[in-house]
Formats: C-alpha cells, sequence, structure tokens
C-alpha cells in the first residue's frame, strides 16, 4: 500500500554503479575505524553514513555530529538505539500482529521505525515528513527501503500535520530533531491538539523526548499531552527518571487503555532495561508541570556535548 502527499518522494529505489558516477557520495574508509563513511551536503548542514562494524549492512545516520538513526538494510527489525527499541515495543502492541496500520511519522532521519513497521506489519499504509530534502535523496539513494509501502515528504512537520485529514493515522510518531533539540513549535498544547484530530479514536501517539536532571521539559510534555489523551504511559531507563543523566523519555498517549503490563514486561528484558510509569505514577511524575502553549513553548533542552555523538 501506498501514501501519497504533496511533495512525496518515491522511495525504494536501489543504488546503481550509474547513479554513483552522477554525484552520489561514494564510501571512504576511516582510518581509525576501518569503518566505511558517506559524507554529503544536505539542506542544512552535513550528514555521514557511517559503517556498523558488527553489521556489514548496517549504517548510522549524523546530521551534524548528531547521531539521528541506526539502520540493518539486512535486518530492518534490529533497532540498535534504546528508546527506538522501546517505540518499537510499542509499535508490536498497538495492534494484533501483523495488522497493517496508518502511520505518520514527523520526522525522518534515516527512517528506522518505518522500516521496522513495514516488516512486522507489511501492508501498512506509511508517510514520514522530513524537512531536509536533501537529507531524503541522500538516504532514499544510499539506504533504499524496498516494499514497505513507505512514502516520504519534505516539508515542516507542523505544517505538513496541519494538511492531514482527521482520523486519517493509526499511529503518529514524533521524533523531530533541529541539531540536537526538538523545536519549539512542536511541544505546544496547540501542537498535540492537531496531533490528536489526525488521530483515529483509538490512535496512539509515540513521542520521543529528550532531557535531563529534574526532567522539567519532559514533565511539561507529559503535562500538555494530558490535555488531550486520557491514557499516558512513560518509558524511560531508571537512571534518567532520578536525574542522573540526560536521556530519551518515550511518551505513549491514546485514548484508549494501553498495554502497561506487557510494555513493562517488554522493556524490563531488554539488554538496557526501562521503567514504564502509569495511572497514579503519571499523576505523581507532572505534579507540578505546566502546559507549554505555543506564546510560551522553548525546544528541548540543549544536551551534553558529545551525547548524541557516535
Amino acid at each position: 500500500m501506498s501514501v501519497t502527499a504533496p511533495g512525496t518522494h518515491p522511495v525504494g529505489a536501489p543504488v546503481s554503479d550509474e547513479g554513483q558516477d552522477h554525484g552520489v557520495p561514494r564510501p571512504i574508509r576511516d582510518p581509525g575505524t576501518a569503518r566505511a563513511v558517506v559524507r554529503a551536503e544536505v539542506d542544512h548542514g552535513e550528514a555521514e553514513l557511517v559503517g556498523d562494524p558488527d553489521r556489514p549492512l548496517g549504517w548510522t545516520l549524523i546530521v551534524n555530529g548528531t547521531a539521528q538513526s541506526h539502520v540493518d538494510l539486512a535486518d530492518p527489525e534490529h533497532l540498535e538505539f534504546e528508546y527506538v527499541r522501546r517505540m518499537g515495543h510499542v509499535v508490536d502492541l498497538v495492534a494484533d500482529p501483523w495488522t497493517p496500520l496508518r502511520a505518520l511519522h514527523l520526522g525522518g532521519g534515516a527512517w528506522t521505525l518505518p522500516r521496522y513497521l513495514g516488516a512486522t506489519r507489511p501492508g501498512s499504509a506509511q508517510l514520514v515528513v522530513e524537512l531536509d530534502a536533501a537529507l531524503i535523496d541522500l538516504v532514499a539513494t544510499r539506504l533504499p527501503a524496498e516494499d514497505t509501502g513507505l512514502a516520504v515528504t519534505s516539508g515542516d512537520a507542523r505544517a505538513r500535520l496541519a494538511e492531514r485529514p482527521a482520523a486519517s493515522a493509526d499511529l503518529l510518531v514524533l521524533d523531530v530533531f533541529a541539531g540536537a533539540r526538538t523545536p519549539a513549535h512542536l511541544t505546544s498544547t496547540e501542537f498535540v491538539a492537531d496531533v490528536r484530530r489526525v488521530l483515529a479514536a483509538d490512535g496512539v501517539y509515540l513521542a520521543n523526548v529528550a532531557d535531563g536532571g529534574d526532567l522539567g521539559f519532559a514533565r511539561d510534555q507529559v503535562a500538555t499531552a494530558t490535555e488531550h489523551f486520557a491514557e499516558i504511559t512513560v518509558i524511560a531507563a531508571p537512571d534518567l527518571l532520578a536525574g542522573r543523566r540526560f536521556g530519551n523519555v518515550v511518551l505513549v498517549a491514546s485514548s484508549r487503555p494501553l498495554p502497561v503490563e506487557e510494555l513493562a514486561r517488554r522493556t524490563a528484558a531488554d539488554p538496557f532495561r526501562a521503567r514504564v510509569l502509569s495511572g497514579r505514577e503519571i499523576q505523581d511524575f507532572t505534579r507540578g508541570a505546566q502546559v507549554r502553549r505555543d506564546r510560551s513553548s522553548t525546544p528541548s533542552p540543549i544536551p551534553p556535548a558529545g551525547f548524541f555523538g557516535q
């Protein structure tokens, strides 16, 4: 199944020698690590694709020094980053196994989660929104996503969201970073209201929230989501929740009950285990938090130096 949208780019074309002869960046070897590296100028800086020494067809996408995605072309079900593994658990549990979903992904990177969803739920209709058109072209050429039902469009995430029909998505994923921060206009209650509009009545909102310390930004994001969704779950590493480091908080929201117990079992069994907060724990987590509005919203916090590097 395919998705159409204004400005949509087809994906899945294989890389050919002819394409490489017409300006597609060629891999080089990093002498320090013996890893293949592809470097290219994109619309908003420089992108690198760095080969994974442990996976012959594995690549990490780095944009302006920030690691954005990891993909394995031979195994789209492999999820390297711990927060993406947690998102993958949610994708597994939002519907019966193999059931196709209508998914809207705000934030592209190398399309890790869309590839996963395409592999585990064949026939899903997926649209990815990525601001950087040149980055889309790089990923489509070097890391093709074949037979995924995936389409990609360039543009601002909030503007593209506003164009989507009501109740047109079963799953909506927010994973947008400008540099290493989520832009302010994607952190407000007005933005989440439009997320709710685009989701089906029983749809699920899944957001990557980067924060550290007392998690003030993440707490505000969860409080903002509670204005629009009756069911909220948070997934995060115990040391992150304890304020001992910077990291990724996964926010899950819906108007229907969420599979909290199974999520807790799966995340506890991961190599990097996580806690799942729900119910009263969410009330405690958001105590004193503020709902973010357009007039007062801010980007996510600046991460420590080197946090997103590879």
